[in-house]
């Protein structure tokens, strides 16, 4: 049984990822702006293609690393991964003159940050999933309302920074919390999420089952509706909509904040919103927030921040439930689950990320026209859900058969 310091450090994990993970996009307005770092739409997106690619690969590689250096090794392996991208962050402002230096550090720096996520993140799920057997649903739930309430703290402290002129202390402040994290976790036994090592090299090396592509299909989708509110939403807000960087900033902040808010909603209303209800309606709603978008009018901006929130609502719980149903239903590839989903789900977000930009550049579309997009792409996710989420009857023969 885990003892409550290696949960609390878990946890604490889980909201200093979330901060980290959203400084990138909290500072667009900075990396895009004449007085900042000058970056097109085009090299903006593009910063984060190699934070996907390497989340992606980290996430992939996860069982077969968990296997050779064990659970706890890897987890360390991302926080101190997170710790190099926020350094080389807080050192990337004092090359601003220089373009190519300075955008050279930022992909650098955004690299880091997707190796420090596809370790990280895949570890802090699979031990919630551990300490707490009997409540699996609720341990992820509530580990992603933490990692979301970080997502939610990063555009206040921006802008809040950016107020003071210095937006670099809430990477200097991740610094010093990340620091804090290796030197509380060092001593842990975190030993609750490991697998036999037959075990592990059996789930690393397994194939996955036919029912995995279309978990993973799911997250894919989610992570392309997801990045286009939560690394675009401030740039639409700004240039499309015309609203000043703070109230982008506060756009960004109840996006994340109503991801949070839910996530915590939907762990402990179970009872009254079930699960597979929850996930079959939420996409739904994230169409509907896209719909918003793609009609709103130049000076839409209260209009905007109903529909970011909204957004926030709508993916809240989309994701930890796709890990959480994964992970009982697919036990055939046990370790493999949480960092498969969250491969793909990078995948979802290195395609709205990166391809936004090129396509705004070279077919001159409005951003309301990629929302339209959007919420059609969230319409196919939420036919998808039906199939994720089959009766429970169902499901319960499927687990028997697979451990027989």
């Amino acid at each position: 049984m885990a003892r409550r310091s290696e949960i609390a450090t878990i946890y604490a994990a889980g909201l200093v990822q979330g901060v980290a993970l959203i400084t990138y996009p909290a500072a667009g307005t900075v990396f895009t702006s004449a007085t900042g770092y000058g970056l097109s739409n085009t090299e903006y997106g593009a910063m984060f293609e190699p934070d996907a690619a390497m989340a992606v690969i980290a996430s992939f590689l996860g069982a077969w690393l968990t296997s050779r250096f064990g659970a706890k090794r890897i987890y360390l392996l991302g926080l101190a991964a997170n710790l190099v991208s926020m350094t080389l962050l807080v050192v990337s402002r004092f090359m601003i003159g220089n373009h190519a230096v300075a955008y050279g550090m930022l992909v650098v720096a955004t690299t880091c940050l997707g190796l420090g996520f596809g370790c990280t993140v895949p570890a802090l799920n699979t031990f919630a999933a551990a300490f707490f057997p009997e409540k699996v649903d609720k341990a992820i739930l509530s580990l992603n309302a933490l990692l979301g309430l970080g997502t939610a703290l990063a555009p206040v402290f921006i802008a809040l920074f950016s107020a003071l002129g210095a937006w670099w202390l809430l990477p200097l402040c991740i610094v010093a919390s990340l620091l804090i994290l290796l030197m509380l976790s060092l001593p842990q036994p975190l030993n609750e999420g490991e697998q036999p090592q037959d075990t592990a090299k059996q789930s690393a090396g397994t194939k996955f089952p036919p029912r995995f592509w279309l978990f993973a299909t799911f997250a894919l989708i989610y992570g392309i509706c997801e990045t286009m509110s939560g690394n675009w939403g401030t740039l639409f807000m700004s240039k499309s909509l015309g609203a000043s960087a703070f109230l982008a900033s506060v756009a960004l902040a109840l996006f994340w904040g109503t991801v949070t808010a839910g996530r915590i909603l939907f762990a402990f209303t179970g009872r009254w919103f079930p699960e597979p209800v929850t996930f079959r309606a939420l996409p739904l709603v994230v169409a509907g927030a896209f719909v918003i978008c793609a009609c709103l009018p130049k000076n839409g901006t209260g209009y905007g921040l109903l529909a970011f929130g909204l957004s926030g609502l709508g993916c809240s719980a989309l994701l930890p439930l796709t890990i959480s149903f994964g992970q009982k239903e697919l036990t055939s590839i046990g370790g493999s689950v949480a960092g498969g989903l969250i491969a793909f789900y990078q995948i979802g977000f290195g395609v709205a990320a990166f391809g936004v930009g090129p396509l705004q550049a070279r077919a001159g579309l409005e951003m309301n026209t990629f929302y339209g997009g959007a919420a059609a792409i969230a319409m196919v996710m939420a036919i998808l859900s039906f199939a994720v989420v089959r009766p429970e009857k169902q499901m319960v023969a499927q687990i028997s058969n697979a451990n027989t």
